[in-house]
């Protein structure tokens, strides 16, 4: 067994530091429990003493934890497991660099399974994000768009949803068309904007090198040399489904996200979502990533709340569970 290293890291700003110990050093303390090392703090300095793989693994979490401070100006219980997560998973694979650059922002997974599906998003011309809401599997995948536009990758970002709403019908809506879809693709033109200057987003969306359009644009298109994300798919019928996957043209990457549990789609109609899971396992070049509530990096509140639904949800299908 090699002996104990004891490595030290300094920073430099005072004000960050108080963010990366966290009240009352509870951030250290997480990261003592979590990785089993010793932490000391002497002034601006860290000691962190344990096996020398194990002790550099804690002090690249404090280094990811010390630049996330900076940019966000705070941390939560949250950020400090994200990055225990990660550094432990660099540490145990060769993986690529994950990080992806945008105008705006650099975003990098904070998850494993927020790594595995940048893996696939880089790997396979089709890819499926599956869980709860929070997990990051619409924006990493626009994030991901839009990384690969500004590098030339692809020339057009298609991005649609489904029109369906818990049993609101959009001839009811007020407004034209384009504001009874506006809606349900707000989340998208947010994603957009956390990337991308305002005014760069304006300028791609008038040109159609961004195009945000209900499922129902995409019927008899081909899109080559696009990246084409189809959000809360869970919507969408079996026969809009076939159709939104075969719109894939030349040289284009498909990203397919959606929620099962949260389906609003008539009773008695069956997901598209599903049914192309059932139909495409197995199928060369397609890739199913799966989340859970582990990976939900909003709130820590939106963590508890979907495991309380979960755990609801286990009770009605059986009471005795």
């Amino acid at each position: 067994m090699a002996p104990p290293a004891l490595v030290l890291r300094e920073f430099a700003d005072n004000a960050l530091l108080q963010i990366l110990f966290g009240p009352h050093n509870a951030n250290l303390g997480r990261i003592e429990q979590v990785l089993g090392v010793a932490v000391n703090t002497r002034g601006n300095s860290v000691e962190l003493s344990g096996p020398p793989e194990v002790a550099a693994e804690a002090a690249r979490a404090l280094d990811d934890l010390y630049a996330l401070a900076g940019r966000q100006g705070h941390l939560e219980t949250a950020d400090v497991d994200a990055a225990l997560r990660m550094t432990r998973r660099a540490a145990a694979s060769s993986a690529p660099d994950l990080v992806l650059r945008t105008r705006k922002r650099h975003i990098a997974p904070r998850t494993p399974v927020q790594a595995d599906y940048l893996e696939a998003l880089g790997r396979d011309s089709l890819v499926f994000g599956l869980g709860p809401a929070g997990t990051g599997k619409t924006y990493l995948a626009v994030a991901k768009a839009v990384s690969m536009m500004l590098e030339g990758q692809v020339d057009r970002i298609v991005l649609s949803r489904p029109a369906v709403e818990a049993g609101e019908r959009l001839g009811f809506l007020p407004g034209d068309l384009k504001d009874k879809v506006d809606p349900y693709l707000r989340p998208l033109y947010d994603a957009l904007h956390d990337m991308l200057p305002g005014d760069q987003v304006m300028k791609k969306l008038t040109t159609g090198d961004i195009e945000v359009a209900p499922l129902a644009f995409m019927r008899g298109r081909t899109l080559a040399n696009s990246f084409v994300i189809l959000d809360e798919a869970q919507n969408t019928t079996t026969m809009q489904m076939k159709m939104f996957l075969t719109r894939m043209g030349e040289h284009s990457r498909m990203v397919v996200t959606g929620d099962l549990s949260q389906t609003d789609l008539p009773p008695g109609t069956k997901s598209g979502l599903k049914d192309a899971l059932e139909i495409l396992d197995g199928v060369p070049g397609v890739s199913f990533v799966t989340f859970t509530d582990r990976d939900v990096v909003r709130h820590d509140l939106v963590t508890r709340i979907v495991r309380a639904y979960d755990r609801a949800e286990r009770k009605r299908k059986d009471p005795k569970a």
